[in-house]
């Protein structure tokens, strides 16, 4: 009976969010610069709904490390100097100490400890994010192959385990995150001590922002070129927060904070770029699955449909076809974009979708190499079908107008080529004779 009331006031709840997102979405569109023309828009059903099941068990890889460290076959490790368990959490994920990035401005659960001089520090791989305050505690959020992202806090309870924290949904739950449990990326006009400048807007952030609109409110090291951004930046008066003429460039941290009390002295302006690309992702894999299985149960004759726009979206996404465009080289330091590279999977020409261009534009072969996650293979297979064939239709060059123009022949082929050899599970369609046999019949039409 309680666990009945609890799904009717959370569907309720739902419905009543709905209706204040699709309003704020709407003035957002109406008013604001940053939003985008062709936003997805927010999930049409409900976490609680018997086809998401959003709370039930998890089997991302925190959850998966939860187990180990409640069996004892993993144990973590506290660093005195550091003044927390952070280096052995990042070790146990394989998560890369270089893809530290820093975020001086008071937005986040932690908000109270953070300011200028003790930063939250993010660091990243393909499937999990994890954040820390010096002075508070180690945030995880982990994409679940089916649930979309959880949220967990480790917590010194006799045994050091990860707890699971539904209650991060009051802001990781909302119109910006497409209506799933998600990640927010903003970019804000922060003040001296940290907090957002009054009378000033935020820009949600992701590859197809301009760069004049990114990084407010965090650190940025490395060369960006000519291009301007808000990072390294504090607020005084809201007529004039807009970007530089020039961007402030750090190589380093030192100065703003203590390099001994953190494990890298960078905020790498490589790994801040995919971060940009990545957390939308996520949410785009998260909402296209749910609305796949929602759709699938509760209106199986809008499935299809639903489905090829959903597709036309996310391929989109993944092809990087409205991304903003590089106004110069960018390097970083740390030593992330080595290792990310050097990650693959690699074809027999030693191409792989995780090599960088930096110049022109993110990516040497512009396909995203969150195709090879456990988030992309664990969608319905209706939405896989759907995105495959736009995928197809857009690789073959069946799609080629307009804004798909800034996809070269050579980069076309140069991705399918590489996705033939690297990627499990894709359609026979794909393959170099069914291409040639689809040519001959385009040939005699």
């Amino acid at each position: 009976m309680f666990a009945a009331r609890v799904e009717v006031l959370e569907m309720q709840e739902w419905s009543m969010r709905r209706v204040l997102w699709t309003l704020l979405g709407t003035l957002a569109v109406g008013t604001c610069a940053f939003a985008f023309e062709e936003l997805g828009g927010a999930f049409d059903g409900s976490p609680a709904d018997a086809s998401i099941a959003y709370n039930g068990p998890a089997d991302d890889a925190v959850a998966r490390l939860n187990r180990k460290l409640q069996d004892g076959s993993i144990q973590l490790k506290y660093d005195p100097v550091q003044g927390s368990d952070l280096r052995s959490v990042l070790e146990a994920l394989h998560v890369p100490v270089e893809s530290q990035v820093v975020a001086m401005a008071r937005t986040s659960v932690q908000q109270r400890i953070i300011h200028p001089g003790n930063p939250r520090t993010l660091y990243f791989n393909d499937s999990v994010i994890i954040g820390y305050v010096r002075g508070g505690f180690i945030e995880a959020a982990a994409q679940d192959p089916r649930q979309g992202m959880m949220f967990y806090t480790l917590a010194r309870n006799g045994q050091m385990t990860f707890q699971r924290k539904n209650d991060c949904l009051a802001c990781h739950l909302a119109y910006d995150t497409m209506g799933v449990p998600g990640t927010l990326l903003r970019s804000v006009f922060p003040q001296p001590d940290g907090n957002v400048l009054p009378g000033t807007g935020r820009y949600a952030t992701d590859h197809r922002s301009p760069v004049e609109q990114r990084y407010g409110g965090w650190y940025v090291t490395g060369k960006t070129g000519p291009a301007r951004h808000l990072g390294n930046l504090f607020f005084a008066d809201p007529d004039k927060a807009e970007a530089p003429p020039k961007a402030q460039l750090l190589s380093t941290l030192a100065g703003k904070l203590d390099p001994a009390l953190y494990l890298s002295p960078y905020s790498d302006i490589v790994p801040l770029q995919v971060f940009d690309h990545q957390m939308h992702m996520m949410n785009l894999l998260t909402r296209v699955g749910w609305e796949a299985r929602w759709a699938k149960a509760e209106q199986p004759a809008t499935l299809a449909p639903r489905m090829k726009n959903a597709a036309q979206e996310l391929v989109d996404y993944l092809l990087f076809v409205d991304e903003a465009p590089f106004e110069g080289k960018i390097e970083g330091g740390s030593g992330f974009a080595e290792e990310f590279a050097a990650a693959g999977p690699f074809d027999s020409r030693r191409r792989s979708l995780r090599q960088f261009d930096l110049e022109h534009r993110l990516m040497r072969y512009p396909c995203s190499y969150m195709i090879y996650s456990e988030a992309f293979d664990d969608l319905p297979e209706e939405a896989k079908d759907a995105i495959y064939q736009r995928l197809w239709a857009v690789l073959s060059g069946r799609v080629n107008g307009g804004k798909y123009a800034r996809l070269s022949a050579a980069d076309r082929q140069a991705v399918l080529e590489i996705l033939r050899e690297t990627k499990k599970g894709l359609p026979a369609y794909f393959s170099p004779q069914a291409s040639r046999a689809a040519a001959s019949v385009d040939g005699l039409r």
